[in-house]
């Protein structure tokens, strides 16, 4: 349930887009450091927004470097990491491990239940570091998962539980700024989870999984109902992320927040489109 949260690379600076890959490197160096292979294997898009806007925020002392991976054996990449890097890989790696378990308990996929084990007990190390908030994310990921077998209806009510994990991870600290920082978690969740049911929704359909949209994406009109809800779902996260002082990547998170957010709504739709013209 990510990779929603990106940036629209044509629309971003070159000096722009060098930082934020630099942060999205730092990340993937901090998984395969904290958590080895299967770690690195969690890396996602999202995280680095979260990397980018905490440490937007809270400006704290960044390390920079270089390094070569598999994927650039033969150029050195720049690498930034900080505090937050390591907050983001422990949420990241925790998340994706509970989030497995669950995918092979309702839909008994095979891939999941491999990366499941290959991360079983290392989720332990951000349980031990935030107790009380990963607490909460296995509450609401245990919520979401009874509500998905009985069938719920309500789109909000599946949206907004959510919203309740992502805005756990979104509060770095018990701050001034955790209210603002919550409410956009919350918002940027549902969002998350509206645009994957959107996306799946057939091949649920056709699979006989779970899918809040399951009765009416064959509905005249569904595609424009579902970017109404998006955008009300991104005004908001938008209206508490202005209202948070940040200067430092502020030019990303708003390519992010504004336009790239957007990349896979209207990827999917046109997908959609040709589909129905054939």
């Amino acid at each position: 349930m990510f990779g929603y949260v990106v940036m629209n690379k044509p629309e971003m600076k070159f000096k722009d887009f060098e930082m934020y890959r630099s942060f999205y490197c730092g990340l993937c160096r901090e998984l395969r450091e904290r958590y080895g292979i299967s770690g690195q294997i969690t890396l996602t898009y999202d995280m680095t927004f979260v990397i980018l806007l905490l440490s937007g925020l809270y400006e704290p002392p960044t390390k920079k470097g270089t390094t070569r991976c598999i994927i650039h054996p033969v150029q050195s990449q720049t690498v930034r990491k900080n505090v937050i890097t390591e907050y983001a890989a422990d949420m990241n790696v925790f998340l994706t491990y509970y989030k497995c378990v669950d995918d092979w308990k309702d839909d008994k996929n095979l891939a999941k239940l491999a990366l499941g084990r290959l991360l079983k007990n290392k989720d332990r190390k951000a349980e031990a570091l935030y107790r009380k908030k990963t607490k909460a994310i296995i509450h609401d990921l245990d919520e979401l998962s009874a509500m998905e077998k009985a069938g719920e209806k309500n789109l909000d009510k599946m949206a907004g539980c959510f919203g309740r994990i992502m805005e756990e991870i979104f509060a770095y600290k018990e701050d001034p700024w955790e209210g603002a920082l919550r409410r956009m978690g919350f918002y940027m969740g549902k969002f998350i989870y509206i645009m994957d049911a959107f996306e799946d929704v057939e091949e649920d359909v056709e699979k006989g999984n779970y899918n809040p949209f399951s009765e009416e994406y064959i509905m005249e009109g569904f595609q424009e109902r579902v970017r109404q809800i998006l955008i009300m779902m991104m005004a908001e996260a938008c209206r508490e992320f202005e209202k948070l002082p940040i200067i430092k990547y502020a030019d990303i998170l708003r390519n992010i927040l504004y336009s790239g957010v957007w990349c896979r709504f209207e990827t999917v739709s046109g997908k959609r489109k040709e589909k129905q013209e054939k």
